[in-house]
């Protein structure tokens, strides 16, 4: 019996997938009757009507209806038949029957509008909703389905007022509606005239009713939606104003001009705050976050002029006077040093700011440990070598299980490399290549490559122990004596395994400037000479990430991108390429296919 029923199964699928209907129709029915499921249905019904039995699929469609009533794809199947067969007649009254009775409860509404919808009934929908919104009146009126089918049928304001018009009805659906407009529309389409209409509505709406706050918190998304971030300022401090918010609402817009590196409106925001008085509860933190857009802006931008540097130290400097220099303050007091150290060319007063900074009382053990690691770089900076070495090991060894304490292992790692002890620093690579952070498992991947590759490739070692005596000199932000002696090793050893690397390190000689240009030539000198070494998918994606996000060329960004996917295949770039070129393409939450473009 067992190989009697998996017969029929298999000649059912056999013929009924090679299209010979005439012969599966038989097993597709047995099967059908000994388990009526909705795969062996469908092939029993789709048999029917191939071999000319539609009185049959009638029968069968009938028996399934009152079998099981509440599937409503059998009853649309039924009228799609009597559609078929041209029997008007029957078609209709079925419809109208499947709308009366389901157009007393929501849930039975909207199951309907999807299955209509799914079967392409557009005049059936249409009259599903009207039926439905007469039936419920107030107590669910539809607007979210008659906006799906306004849009769907290329009527936008009649959708756009349909959602727009549950505002006043259900306010909490608001974040349903914002999802709805921003699906269907293209809010940076500058030539889109049908996002000027919803503007306007939505001024208008907003001055009609001035007293409700959600329609200004929906003239306000807009403006964001659009990028129109002045815009969204003013406006939000209006509101702000009118409905007493003490700044909440403005401070949030401010994170998402950070995000979108507007600075100099993110501190306008953030100053408006401080302003309105300094008993609000976001006084402090609207303060610090002033102070820290002018941190995102000079290292975003990197090349700003000493003039611009010192006006952002003067600003730290009054605002940590006014505060105080204290644990709350002390994300502040690390920017300002890094600020001294790396971009005022004074690694001596940001060190003396970290060393006092260290003898704050109530300090936490993350907070320690960020200072002294940053005090350690600086160290670095003044060529105090083996001060920052000590500092690193600390770290290292109170935080020996977490990310801060592997990247302290790491730049200390890369102390032994500077100083020419290439065999120590290496041995420490090796245990970092198991860090469960990515990034500094790549970096000391990558830093030990670099000195198992070149470590010994001349008898005396001159050439690497010139090339780490360089890198120190890069890390010090001493570029013209860094490239001077990269140019060196060049001259001597015209042919070492280290000259790809130098075009590396110059084009982030230049990214550290925000010289962008001139690190893309250094890139593109590399492909062209060593396109296929080790270094190449790591300019590649370097190429990228500025045209992305310095130069905003996303059809350049989108290039190297993909040049990664297709031609490393193994690289440790791919999984960060593939997310990012989804990203650049809009479509999020589609795999990027890497057989083809």
């Amino acid at each position: 019996m067992f190989g009697q029923q998996s017969t029929d199964q298999q000649l059912a699928q056999y013929y009924y997938s090679s299209g010979d209907f005439t012969k599966a129709i038989s097993y597709c029915e047995r099967e059908f009757n000994k388990e009526n499921n909705k795969f062996n249905f469908t092939r029993f019904y789709v048999c029917l009507l191939k071999t000319g039995k539609t009185k049959d699929a009638e029968k069968l469609l009938k028996k399934q209806i009152n079998k099981s009533p509440e599937v409503l794809e059998y009853k649309i199947l039924l009228i799609e038949l009597y559609e078929q067969e041209k029997d008007t007649r029957q078609a209709e009254k079925l419809t109208e029957d499947l709308i009366e009775s389901n157009s007393s409860s929501s849930e039975a509404v909207i199951e309907l509008y999807k299955e209509f919808k799914a079967k392409g009934k557009t005049s059936q929908t249409f009259k599903l909703l009207e039926k439905g919104r007469k039936t419920l009146k107030s107590t669910y009126p539809l607007n979210l389905q008659f906006a799906d089918y306004y849009f769907s049928n290329n009527q936008k304001e009649k959708a756009t007022n349909e959602l727009l018009d549950l505002i006043d009805i259900q306010p909490e659906y608001l974040p349903n509606i914002k999802a709805a407009l921003s699906s269907y529309y293209d809010f940076e389409n500058t030539y889109d005239s049908s996002v000027e209409l919803l503007k306007e509505e939505l001024i208008d709406r907003a001055q009609k009713r001035k007293s409700e706050l959600v329609h200004s918190e929906m003239l306000l998304w807009f403006y964001t939606q659009q990028k129109q971030f002045e815009l969204a300022l003013n406006f939000a401090q209006s509101v702000d104003k009118r409905f007493n918010e003490n700044g909440t609402r403005v401070f949030e817009l401010c994170t998402v001009f950070l995000e979108n590196k507007s600075f100099e409106l993110a501190r306008k925001g953030f100053r408006y705050i401080t302003e309105l008085s300094k008993d609000n509860y976001l006084y402090y933190i609207a303060e610090q976050n002033y102070l820290n857009s002018y941190y995102q802006e000079v290292t975003f931008i990197r090349n700003l002029s000493d003039e611009k540097i010192s006006f952002v130290i003067s600003e730290y400097e009054t605002s940590l006077t006014k505060l105080g220099k204290t644990k709350n303050t002390i994300t502040s007091i690390i920017e300002l040093a890094y600020l001294y150290g790396f971009f005022a060319h004074n690694s001596t007063k940001g060190i003396e700011l970290l060393q006092a900074a260290l003898k704050i009382p109530g300090l936490n053990s993350v907070q320690l440990a960020e200072s002294k690691m940053l005090l350690a770089d600086l160290y670095v900076v003044k060529d105090e070598i083996w001060e920052a070495s000590l500092l690193y090991m600390q770290i290292d060894s109170d935080f020996k299980f977490e990310t801060i304490g592997s990247e302290a292992k790491f730049k200390n790692a890369r102390i032994f490399y500077y100083d020419g002890d290439f065999k120590f620093a290496q041995s420490q690579l090796d245990v970092l290549k198991e860090s469960t952070s990515k990034f500094i498992a790549n970096d000391a991947l990558k830093l030990s490559l670099l000195i198992t590759d070149n470590y010994g490739l001349d008898s005396n070692y001159t050439a690497m122990r010139q090339f780490a005596k360089a890198d120190l000199l890069l890390e010090q932000r001493q570029y013209n004596e860094a490239f001077t002696l990269y140019d060196s090793i060049i001259g001597a050893f015209p042919y070492h395994g280290l000259n790809d690397e130098i075009l590396l390190r110059k084009s982030l000689a230049f990214q550290q400037q925000g010289k962008w240009n001139e690190a893309i030539t250094y890139l593109d000198r590399l492909l062209t000479s060593y396109s296929q070494d080790i270094l190449a998918d790591d300019a590649l994606f370097q190429l990228g990430n500025i045209y992305e996000n310095y130069l905003n060329d996303a059809v350049k960004a989108s290039e190297n991108y993909k040049k990664i996917l297709f031609g490393y295949k193994g690289s440790l770039y791919g999984v960060e390429a593939r997310k990012r070129l989804r990203t650049l393409r809009g479509d999020k939450n589609i795999e990027v296919n890497e057989t083809s473009e």
